[in-house]
């Protein structure tokens, strides 16, 4: 998980505070292993001695400032990178793909051509394991195969993923 972009993704739609963050990565994200406090407030910290974000105000609080944090263009510059770009085919790639696609949808950019640009990439993963598949070697056509059907079960879920979107859109629409 890119904990950083996906911070930035939450931010984009509207400014919020470190608290407030954690709590919509854990309950979109978390899957029972919440984000460590600690690591939020790293990353927003170097998050803004990048630039990719700044402290729109400050609250006091019952404890330390509540600082009111907000996306800079630098920042959604680097968010909209990070989507374009498809991750490295491997198994168990689909809570980054679920990511993509849910901050896609919830700040209204193309998920359908993000999922597409994977779907190209798994593709051609696939074609070098088939390539290595045919080797004479039979731990190497079984290591191929291996990496072809957790291929081939994200690009179901590539597939199902890209023909619910509008119902997706739907569930995290704000």
């Amino acid at each position: 998980m890119n904990v950083p972009t996906t911070l930035l993704g939450l931010l984009e739609p509207e400014p919020s505070h470190g608290y407030e963050l954690k709590r919509e990565y854990d309950s979109m994200f978390g899957g029972g292993r919440p984000l460590p406090i600690g690591q939020v407030y790293g990353t927003l910290s170097r998050l803004e001695r990048d630039g990719h974000i700044e402290v729109q105000g400050v609250a006091p609080g019952g404890g330390p400032e509540r600082k009111r944090y907000v996306i800079t263009p630098t920042g959604v510059s680097r968010l909209q990178q990070w989507l374009e770009s498809p991750e490295q085919p491997e198994p168990h790639l689909q809570a980054v793909l679920f990511v993509k696609v849910v901050l896609a949808l919830m700040s209204d950019r193309p998920a359908k051509a993000y999922l597409n640009a994977q779907r190209t990439a798994h593709l051609a993963r696939m074609r070098e394991l088939t390539a290595i598949r045919k080797s004479d070697r039979l731990s190497k056509s079984l290591l191929a195969d291996y990496g072809l059907f957790h291929l081939d079960a994200d690009l179901r879920w590539i597939e199902l993923t890209s023909a619910r979107l509008d119902q997706l859109r739907k569930e995290f629409a704000r």
